[in-house]
């Protein structure tokens, strides 16, 4: 009997998604729990899997097809066999009648052993093979009774240097060489916005008509840091199982410098200012759907490894489109650092409703006068964006200020001074 493939339950916030991947078509095995599409709303992609063994029946909404919350996409059977599945198991003839064997004995129970010395590949194993040129006989299967799983075909792919797989249908136009622009050619290419990208537009043009933004800069000599970064980084490592990285320094500066100047740590709720008592920190992490800004909690009782750790797990799951709705909601300050692809300055733009956003950017060598001497310096531009209606210029200046102070004397962050 066939069930229902519906959209997951969007937050109150989100309105509705698109259809952004289909990763299985009709007529293809899937193992339960396995991954067959991705619902992309304007804050992050949603996964649904299978809800059993079984096949992929119909699709009825399509690749950039609008869906509603809960609203059916396809139709899934439990139970059935698809065409990979029927390959995997060597015989074709009796694949008709394999719909209620497999009900009553599913694969499960125990995997069958190979009558020819071939090992015993799963579905998406399978498919991932062919799809990528790999015997299945080079392949270590660590699944139970030595079954190679879809994981165990992509690492043995990744150890041999090949490309990645792409999921669900291959895209042959997508691999092909891009044929070279002749003289006199003009070329053009239209791709629809994706929701995500489009939801960004929006809150940045919001941002800058709603809010009397205005932006103080500073420079910080990042020498201290970079000294100490490099006496314990090794420790650092071997203790907390992370580098140490620039980004906590900050994260860190900036959580003592919103509990001096509480106007920075605000958000503009309609006609009232709301102060927050904790510090949520926004840390924005570019990824091929756009930016996403999850949001550290409480790094006021965070230590620098907790922050690095955070940081890199976020920026992980960013990239592989795994943030949830909750982990990029509620921030009270937001980091950028524009200076990991080379800027040395910018205006960073506010993240409603956020008041203020810092800016990194990249550290430049030069020249400073230090006691009546020059000096060559590892210097870096910082930059404070914030909203004129709720911080005056002064405490904006003072907070930058204080964050410098701190970045270039790291034991004040300790000492509270």
């Amino acid at each position: 009997m066939s069930t229902e493939i519906k959209a997951p339950v969007f937050p109150e916030s989100v309105a509705e998604g698109t259809v952004a991947t289909w990763h299985k078509q009709p007529g293809e095995a899937c193992e339960r729990d396995e991954l067959i599409v991705d619902i992309e709303t304007d804050k992050v992609v949603l996964e649904v899997v299978a809800p059993d063994d079984g096949v992929i029946e119909s699709i009825a909404k399509n690749e950039g097809d609008t869906v509603e919350s809960g609203e059916v996409v396809g139709t899934f059977k439990p139970g059935a066999a698809g065409e990979a599945s029927a390959k995997s198991s060597g015989d074709e003839g009796d694949s008709k009648g394999d719909d209620q064997a497999s009900e009553s004995a599913p694969e499960e129970s125990g995997p069958k052993a190979p009558t020819d010395g071939e090992p015993i590949l799963s579905p998406a194993a399978r498919k991932l093979a062919d799809e990528n040129e790999v015997d299945p006989a080079a392949v270590h299967g660590t699944g139970k009774g030595g079954r190679v799983t879809k994981e165990d075909v992509q690492k043995h792919i990744d150890q041999k240097g090949s490309a990645p797989a792409v999921s669900g249908p291959s895209k042959p136009a997508a691999d092909a060489p891009v044929a070279p622009v002749q003289p006199g050619e003009r070329p053009e290419k239209r791709v629809p916005m994706t929701r995500l990208r489009a939801s960004i537009a929006k809150r940045l043009v919001s941002a800058q008509q709603d809010a009397a933004m205005l932006t103080t800069f500073n420079e910080v000599n990042m020498k201290p840091v970079m000294e100490l970064r490099k006496q314990y980084k090794d420790s650092f490592q071997d203790r907390h199982g992370v580098k140490l990285g620039f980004m906590s320094f900050f994260a860190k500066a900036a959580t003592e410098a919103l509990k001096r100047f509480p106007a920075v740590n605000a958000s503009i709720d309609g006609s009232d200012m709301v102060y927050h008592g904790y510090q949520d920190v926004g840390v924005a992490v570019s990824t091929d759907r756009g930016l996403v800004v999850p949001v550290l909690r409480d790094v006021d009782g965070m230590g620098l490894a907790d922050i690095e750790k955070g940081i890199i797990d976020y920026g992980q799951r960013a990239q592989q489109g795994k943030l949830g709705i909750e982990e990029m909601t509620g921030g009270t300050f937001t980091i950028t650092n524009g200076g990991i692809f080379g800027s040395l300055i910018s205006t960073p733009i506010l993240n409603p409703p956020q008041t203020a956003i810092l800016g990194m950017h990249k550290i430049q060598e030069r020249p400073m006068a230090v006691n009546g001497q020059v000096e060559i310096l590892p210097m870096m531009y910082l930059a404070l964006s914030y909203d004129h209606r709720m911080i005056d210029g002064k405490e904006a200046v003072q907070f930058l200020v204080a964050i410098k102070e701190m970045v270039e004397d790291p034991a004040r962050i300790l000492l509270d001074v």
